[in-house]
């Protein structure tokens, strides 16, 4: 793992560190001031400062440029000196802890503030060392995140099909990322500098669809002032999106069979067929084989679309990517809008594995995004997201490794307490080595010292913030 390049930004009012930096200086960091905004964001594009050092206001009110607020300055780790005083007030005992790294005392010791940049520089590089694996599209709105067998395999099945150009049916539940899947083999395929159209079947008027499909000439029904160009045509050299195909009504069905047939649209009202290069995507939620042995959906056109299948997978059978795509979409909410926040506790990680997410990825999003309003406190709780254990332990929902996760956690925490939480004696009770205990305990987020399991029980207390203070 490469450690970040020591470069330092401060902000503010720095001129009584000025010794100090000096001697920073000495210990290898590459000093940068910014004295505003502006100043700063120009800052980082230009060097990679992971670590920043700041004055907090004597008032104890605020920090410099609002570092904990805003894009890019909020993902700095920062390290604060502040005045002895300064800290008997609530609101900046509180400014400090959801803004910073850590702090330290003024007069500031050189030596103790390099040991603590130091720590914040190795934090930064252990957040860039792990990034999550996607399947990244030029538009940065599209990205497939997982890192799980079953989401890798997902990849190589999406870049083995874009490289062909036959029909393909994706499917998947419903907030399983069908459209995403969709947009990612039209941008690894050839067709990815034409348009990507998409169409709601069980969205589309049923008067309209023939028009919305196909386009109509000027004159050819009440209302019909000029001539349209149908979503089929207009898709020319590019890919056409069916989503929830299975709900295209049965007369609709016969007019895209004849398409698929010939590829060949007919407008309403017009008298030739136009030729179309477009390749068809088509995706549902329900089985269509059963829809087809309930007279629902036409047996040839099911095969026209079946030539190539990709099966989306329930987000419950990749539990491990629960965690990846919850600091995926953390990170983008983020970027998006300014937050305090600054991830998820030990037992919120715990609880969405655990939790058999019945909308799926659509799901996730939605609780993430919830949870950055609603947390209070520096790191999101299972009570932020809406999410409470009890929840989580559904006999009819959890997935056999949910159960063995839930076994094992309950059972590391009952030998801790039965002894003392002494972890070698915990481990002798267990029949594990002590080694493997300590992996277990990094696993689930459990607190060796014994700390209480209230939802709570991981998130880093105001005394529990790293503070060096000259002697």
């Amino acid at each position: 793992m490469m450690e970040p390049s020591r470069q330092l930004m401060t902000v503010g009012n720095i001129t009584s560190l000025q010794e100090t930096l000096n001697q920073l200086s000495g210990y290898g960091w590459s000093i940068h001031h910014a004295d505003n905004a502006q100043e700063a964001m120009e800052l980082l594009n230009r060097e990679a400062c992971r670590v920043g050092l700041t004055a907090i206001d004597p008032s104890g009110t605020s920090l410099p440029l609002e570092v904990d607020t805003r894009p890019g300055l909020s993902q700095v780790q920062w390290v604060a000196i502040v005045e002895h005083d300064v800290l008997r007030h609530d609101k900046a005992r509180d400014l400090i802890y959801n803004a910073c790294y850590a702090y330290q005392a003024h007069p500031a010791d050189a030596e103790k503030l390099n040991t603590l940049l130091e720590s914040a520089l190795k934090m930064a590089g252990l957040h860039e060392a792990h990034p999550v694996p996607t399947l990244s599209c030029p538009d940065d709105d599209y990205h497939m995140v997982g890192e799980s067998p079953i989401m890798q395999q997902l990849f190589r099945t999406i870049r083995k099909v874009a490289a062909a150009d036959a029909p393909v049916l994706i499917t998947g539940e419903s907030g399983t990322g069908k459209e995403l899947t969709a947009h990612a083999i039209h941008t690894h395929s050839s067709r990815h500098r034409g348009p990507f159209n998409v169409v709601n079947c069980g969205a589309l008027p049923s008067g309209l669809i023939q028009s919305e499909l196909f386009g109509h000439e000027k004159g050819a029904f009440t209302g019909a002032n000029q001539r349209k160009i149908g979503i089929i045509e207009s898709s020319q050299g590019g890919t056409l999106f069916l989503d929830e195909i299975g709900d295209l009504p049965l007369d609709m069905q016969v007019n895209l069979l004849r398409f698929l047939e010939n590829l060949k649209v007919f407008r309403v009202g017009g008298l030739q067929e136009i030729p179309v290069d477009v390749r068809v995507l088509a995706a549902t939620h329900v089985d269509l084989e059963k829809a087809v042995e309930r007279g629902e959906f036409r047996e040839d056109l099911y095969h026209r679309l079946n030539v190539l299948q990709v099966r989306t997978p329930a987000l419950r059978e990749h539990p491990e990517d629960i965690e990846p795509l919850a600091h995926f979409f953390f990170e983008k909410f983020s970027a998006e809008k300014p937050s305090r926040v600054r991830g998820f506790n030990c037992d919120c990680k715990t609880v969405m594995r655990q939790y058999p997410w019945p909308g799926n990825i659509r799901e996730l999003v939605n609780r993430v995004r919830r949870s950055m309003v609603m947390c209070e406190q520096r790191l999101i709780t299972p009570s932020d997201m809406g999410l409470e254990r009890r929840q989580s332990l559904s006999r009819d929902t959890d997935t056999l490794q949910q159960v063995r996760d839930m076994a094992e956690y309950e059972a590391i925490r009952g030998a801790l307490a039965r002894n003392k939480y002494k972890v070698l004696h915990a481990a002798r009770e267990l029949g594990v080595s002590r080694v493997t205990l300590y992996r277990l305990l990094d696993k689930h987020c459990i607190d060796k010292n014994g700390d209480s399991d209230d939802g709570k029980k991981n998130e880093p207390s105001t005394s529990g913030l790293i503070q060096l203070t000259s002697t």
